[in-house]
């Protein structure tokens, strides 16, 4: 925001103290209050979280362009969520933090900004071509639905939960939104282990001598898929960074300023209830939800997903990229696809690897999406490593559990927390995942 802009405050009560505590902290910011062309509003002294969300309905029906900033005792855990569940664009502590409002205005006319810029998409039910370009592929309604609330919350600080099945592209959903939040760090993504939670809290949290994930993703984006497996004392840990803004480490705070956005493929309600997860943490978390579709309902969108693998992968192998024969395609859509997404692309994978020449047949997608480990030693093509039949026989797995994590597990013989290293060991491993291709 270019100092000197405009906020317009509007003030519930406590008269002219709340008023002159909110002036002098615009006045120390470089801004003025009036309510002529504001950049954005500011709501104060509201005793009661009712009115100030009347309020702020009403103000987002008559100015929905403008970011509404409300200012609220912050230990009201439950009146901060259901303002930023009715759009509050923040909340913010009162009394003013200063420093806090100045950097929420900041962010809020960036986001004015990008929401003019972005108002055609937002709004248009036929052409998210933008977001489209950038990362993800698909014109299906279920995907159009997707595009609207990435478009709507990308710019905006709100926590987002992320809903899917395994292998639907939960990851890159919370990447897109990243790319599209004008946060200039890193985007951090990790997947939350609960079997060794002293270990994934070192991880996320830092040590004496080393900083975790969520400095890491200072002034960026920390992404945690699977939070539902997150363990009681990192919970906890959780909900104090997000309430205080900072890390305990090595004896010090250290402030942070991060995206959180979680994803899950279980009700977190449920776990809340049955006490496996906490009301407060999940307040937090779940303002705004973005439900991931399985490759099920959307399969309008396979053709144009396989002719973007299909290119990706010729491209990675050195190969042209090759056609693929009618009855080729139809199998690709007519397929149930339990994987989703994941499973997709490593079958388009195995078939432009396997293509004997520029035509992907039908019998080479059921060759490629039924691999077997075994071979001849006169083939040409080079033995598979123990890592990639690893990778292959616990696909198969997790195909054959619908995505269920803790059953693949049982069916592996192994615990949920080595399957969870597995995928993170591959996550490190597969660099070269294309925009578009979901690996989780």
């Amino acid at each position: 925001m270019q100092r000197g802009a405009v906020i317009q405050v509007v003030v519930g009560g406590g008269g002219d103290a709340v008023r002159a505590e909110v002036l002098r902290a615009l006045s120390a910011l470089g801004y003025a209050a009036g309510a002529h062309d504001p950049e954005a509003i500011l709501l104060a002294g509201f005793a009661s979280v009712a009115d100030q969300v009347e309020q702020l309905r009403a103000l987002r029906r008559e100015r929905p362009e403008l970011p509404v900033l409300a200012l609220r005792d912050p230990g009201d855990a439950r009146g901060v969520m259901q303002l930023m569940g009715e759009g509050a664009y923040d909340c913010l502590p009162w009394p003013v933090d200063v420093p806090r409002l100045g950097h929420s205005l900041r962010r809020a006319t960036e986001w004015r900004r990008l929401a003019a810029e972005n108002q055609s998409l937002r709004q248009s039910a036929t052409a998210p071509r933008p977001l489209r370009d950038a990362l993800l592929v698909g014109t299906s309604p279920a995907m159009m639905d997707v595009y609207r609330v990435i478009a709507q919350v990308a710019p905006t600080s709100v926590p987002v939960l992320i809903l899917g099945e395994e292998g639907s592209g939960r990851e890159l959903v919370a990447k897109t939104i990243h790319e599209r939040s004008g946060r200039g760090g890193a985007f951090v993504a990790a997947r939350c282990e609960s079997g060794a939670e002293a270990d994934f809290g070192r991880e996320l949290f830092g040590d004496d001598t080393h900083p975790g994930l969520i400095e890491d993703a200072h002034r960026g984006t920390l992404f945690l898929d699977d939070i539902d497996a997150l363990g009681p004392r990192n919970q906890a840990q959780l909900l104090r960074v997000i309430e205080e803004r900072a890390v305990r480490r090595g004896g010090l705070s250290r402030d942070v300023d991060l995206r959180l956005l979680t994803a899950t493929d279980n009700d977190l309600s449920a776990e809340s209830a049955e006490g496996r997860f906490r009301e407060d943490l999940l307040f937090r978390l779940h303002v705004v939800t973005v439900q991931v579709p399985p490759l099920s309902a959307r399969r309008e969108d396979i053709p144009a997903l396989v002719d973007h693998f299909a290119q990706h992968y010729a491209m990675v192998l050195g190969r042209p990229t090759p056609s693929l024969s009618a009855d080729a395609r139809e199998a690709l859509v007519r397929n149930p696809w339990p994987g989703n997404l994941r499973q997709l692309a490593r079958t388009l994978e195995r078939a432009v690897l396997q293509a004997r020449g520029d035509m992907i047949l039908r019998e080479d997608i059921e060759a490629a999406a039924h691999p077997s480990v075994e071979a001849s030693p006169d083939e040409t093509e080079a033995w598979p490593t123990l890592a990639t039949v690893e990778r292959r026989y616990i696909d198969r797995v997790l195909e054959h559990t619908r995505g269920n994590k803790t059953r693949a597990a049982e069916v592996l013989g192994i615990d949920r927390r080595t399957l969870s290293r597995l995928f993170a060991r591959e996550r490190a491993e597969r660099t070269d995942a294309p925009a578009g291709a979901f690996t989780r």
